[in-house]
C-alpha cells in the first residue's frame, strides 16, 4: 500500500516535470526523428540491442526497435499492442521507485544545464525486469539526449537496453552519470541519491521573493522600494540567486527556478 502510493506521488511529479519544458510544435522537425529511426534499425541488428526513443514534447515512447521485446521472450511487435506502460509494468517495483526518483532528480539536474552540457552526459541503469516466464533478468540500460529543440530543451532521448552479463545478482539499482567530455562519473545507485553539488538549489524564502519580482519584470531600485530593503541588498540578494542556480543573468535564473519548481 505505501509503496502504492509512493508510486502514484512519484509518477505524478515526475509527469509534472516533464510538462516544465514549453515546446512550439511548429519548430519541431519530426524529419530529424525519422532519419534517427532508419539508422537506430540498423544499429539494432547490428549489436543486438534494443533500443527506443523517448519524446519529451510527446510525453511517449515514439520508437522501439523490432527486437525490443524479444529480449523479454516476447514475439516482435508484442509491445505495440500492449499499453504504453507495459515495460514499466514489468521492472521489478523496487527498482521502479528507484528509477523514478533517478528520473526526477535528473530532469531537475538537465534544466539547469546549458544545451551543450545537456548532451555531454550519458546515464547508465542496471536494474531487474520480468520476462515472459515472470522470472527477473538484470538488464543495462543507457539513455542519453539525441535531440534538443531549437529552444534547448530536452526533447528526443535515446534508451539502448541490454542483457547484463551479471545474472546471478539480486541487488537493485545501480545508476551512474557519465560526462562524456570529462570521464567524470556520478554514482547515484540505490539508496544513493545525486550527491549533494547536484540536488536541487535551496532558495531562502527572501530570495525567491525577489526573484519572483524580477520574473514580474520589476528593476533592483522597484524591488528595493516595495520590499522595504537597500538597493545594495537587493543585489546581493540577486547574486546569490544567480550563484546558487548556477545562472549567467536573470533570465536564465529564471528559466531554471522554474524547470526546478522553485517559483
Amino acid at each position: 500500500m505505501e509503496n502504492s502510493k509512493k508510486y502514484i506521488e512519484l509518477t505524478e511529479l515526475y509527469r509534472d516535470l516533464l510538462n516544465a519544458q514549453i515546446f512550439d510544435e511548429k519548430l519541431l522537425d519530426y524529419s530529424v526523428a525519422e532519419k534517427h529511426k532508419t539508422m537506430l534499425q540498423q544499429l539494432s541488428v547490428i549489436g543486438n540491442s534494443s533500443i527506443s526513443v523517448f519524446d519529451h514534447y510527446k510525453k511517449e515512447h515514439i520508437y522501439y526497435s523490432d527486437n525490443f521485446c524479444r529480449f523479454l521472450g516476447y514475439e516482435s511487435g508484442f509491445i505495440d499492442k500492449r499499453e504504453k506502460d507495459f515495460i514499466d509494468s514489468k521492472i521489478h517495483p523496487d527498482d521502479f521507485i528507484a528509477l523514478t526518483e533517478n528520473g526526477i532528480s535528473l530532469l531537475k539536474l538537465f534544466y539547469r544545464f546549458s544545451s551543450e552540457e545537456k548532451t555531454n552526459y550519458k546515464l547508465v541503469n542496471e536494474f531487474r525486469i520480468l520476462n515472459s516466464e515472470d522470472k527477473y533478468l538484470r538488464v543495462i540500460e543507457q539513455h542519453q539526449i539525441l535531440e534538443l529543440d531549437i529552444s534547448g530543451n530536452l526533447w528526443l532521448s535515446l534508451g539502448i537496453i541490454d542483457i547484463s552479463p551479471d545474472q546471478k545478482s539480486e541487488e537493485g539499482l545501480n545508476s551512474q552519470l557519465l560526462n562524456f567530455k570529462t570521464g567524470k562519473t556520478i554514482n547515484f545507485g540505490k539508496n544513493a541519491g545525486i550527491r549533494k553539488e547536484f540536488q536541487k538549489p535551496e532558495l531562502t524564502l527572501r530570495e525567491t521573493e525577489i526573484l519572483k519580482l524580477v520574473k514580474e519584470g520589476l528593476l533592483s531600485k522597484e524591488i528595493s522600494d516595495k520590499l522595504s530593503i537597500s538597493l545594495h541588498t537587493v543585489n546581493t540578494h540577486r547574486q546569490k540567486i544567480l550563484d546558487k542556480l548556477g545562472a549567467n543573468n536573470s533570465i536564465e535564473a529564471i528559466s531554471y527556478a522554474s524547470g526546478l519548481g522553485l517559483l
